[in-house]
């Protein structure tokens, strides 16, 4: 038999990347048992505040939550050419007694936008549960190497020297941004609730003959039902698109902290300071036996860069709302904002998977920070000579000529870096070359990088990862290839 599924595109994302939980918050039967979940918080809430529904077409709709008639609603849709009315028919096919109270007073918003936002924050709750997992790893890393001393870079130049450790507080200190912001919002994300079509809430004003505090307490009673402290104070037909803008730049700054510390990895691998972990059987390249590529690294931009185009999208599609709505949103973000939420799941599988592997080596590390300290050096030799009565002008121009040459011989002939060897043969300075070793131990260049290391990880790691353990656990994945 011809197997179909290899005659249609498939989504990597779901394929691939993207863990089954994520994949399963955008999923049909996630999303169509939510709207019936939906419909029942509405009429329960209906029932208590007077309305003629009663608890036997309550029970009836509660037993038919998951058996859901999948052909009957597309051979519906067909003919409607409407999603929401073929699962409101599909449903009260299923609960006959219940029929004529589903959906009472409400507008097909009521359950796609409600169900958009349990879904968004649902996803933003894993996304912190695998965030708090780096978060850990990272600082463990942090912690290990806080005073392994490494070259700093500047334009990818050598500059100052920091530590290995105190690098990876740049990474964390980011992604601590990132996982702030997903808190704020998941924590602060708000219903839409019962708002009816255009958001006056007309048709449940009507239903309870003008009884506004009626409707008031309904909108907050399905809020409370479906898990929301608060609906939203004010909509049109649907919530504010902005909020899947706001959703779509926080995925993108999480994407952009993923990608920055990605690139490092990159370029500290070309230098073989860094790798990423590299399996036992793994192939760096078809042809090259030897190549060792940071294929997880590479990946992780790549996937990066793609939810950083989708932010542009949800940005787009509110700023083009016309009043109360209009339906060029719904297209947009049936693809932005669940592929936005399931790539940032993907990366952060990949980014776990990295930071727990990572393999540093220290005596490479030594052999290039060696290779520049002489001239990072070069002010603390002029001072400890003045300090001997050295003039600070001559010996300015002095150890100048001599780096010049020194850098000559390194650039020009490929040679050691001999500056040392150049001021200690110099018999106008007074150092020797003990002196000059002393000077050269690379902790006196790592200034507070160290103790910084200790400091930012005490008061602003350790209690987010704390906060963080608040979401639950989460499993550690593979993200295989």
């Amino acid at each position: 038999m011809e197997n179909n599924l290899t005659k249609s595109y498939v989504n990597p994302l779901i394929e691939r990347y993207a863990s089954r939980e994520m994949s399963f918050f955008f999923s049909p039967d996630c999303k169509f048992t939510t709207w019936r979940k939906l419909w029942i918080a509405l009429a329960e809430s209906e029932m208590e505040l007077g309305l003629p529904v009663t608890s036997a077409q309550i029970e009836e709709m509660k037993q038919h939550i998951d058996n859901i008639d999948y052909e009957m609603v597309r051979s519906i849709e067909a003919k409607t050419r409407h999603d929401v009315m073929s699962h409101v028919h599909a449903f009260g096919a299923a609960c006959p007694r219940a029929k004529p109270i589903i959906h009472l007073g409400a507008t097909s918003a009521f359950v796609t936008d409600n169900t958009d936002l349990i879904q968004m924050r649902e996803a933003a709750l894993l996304l912190l549960r695998r965030l708090t997992p780096l978060l850990e790893t990272l600082k463990k890393f942090a912690f290990t190497y806080k005073d392994l001393a490494t070259l700093g870079f500047t334009h990818f130049q050598p500059a100052q020297c920091t530590t290995v450790g105190k690098r990876a507080c740049l990474w964390l200190f980011d992604l601590s941004m990132d996982f702030e912001a997903l808190s704020q919002f998941a924590s602060n994300l708000q219903f839409r609730g019962v708002k009816g079509t255009t958001g006056t809430q007309a048709s449940f004003l009507n239903l309870f003959n003008n009884d506004h505090e009626k409707v008031k307490k309904l909108d907050s009673m399905v809020a409370e039902k479906m898990g929301f402290e608060k609906s939203l104070p004010v909509t049109g037909q649907t919530y504010s698109r902005k909020i899947d803008a706001q959703i779509a730049a926080t995925l993108s700054g999480l994407a952009q902290t993923l990608h920055k510390f990605a690139n490092d990895i990159r370029l500290l691998q070309h230098l073989k300071e860094i790798e990423e972990p590299f399996g036992k059987n793994q192939v760096g390249s078809s042809a090259m036996a030897y190549k060792r590529n940071p294929m997880r690294s590479e990946r992780l931009t790549a996937l990066c860069r793609y939810i950083i185009s989708l932010s542009i999208s949800p940005a787009m599609t509110a700023a083009e709302q016309w009043f109360e709505r209009t339906l060029d949103d719904s297209a947009n973000k049936r693809l932005s904002i669940p592929e936005a939420f399931l790539a940032a799941d993907a990366a952060l599988i990949l980014a776990l998977n990295i930071c727990d592997g990572l393999v540093v080596y220290p005596k490479v590390i030594e052999q290039h920070l060696q290779s520049e300290l002489p001239f990072m050096a070069t002010e603390n030799i002029i001072m400890e000579e003045v300090k001997k009565g050295g003039d600070r002008q001559s010996l300015h121009e002095k150890i100048r000529v001599h780096s010049m040459e020194a850098s000559r011989q390194v650039k020009e002939k490929g040679l050691p870096n001999d500056l040392l060897e150049r001021i200690a043969a110099d018999k106008t300075i007074s150092l020797n070359k003990d002196d000059l070793d002393k000077l050269l131990n690379a902790s006196n260049f790592t200034g507070r990088s160290s103790r910084q290391t200790v400091e930012f990880i005490g008061e602003y790691i350790d209690p987010l990862i704390k906060s963080g353990k608040k979401y639950g656990p989460v499993e550690k994945i593979d993200p295989g290839v």
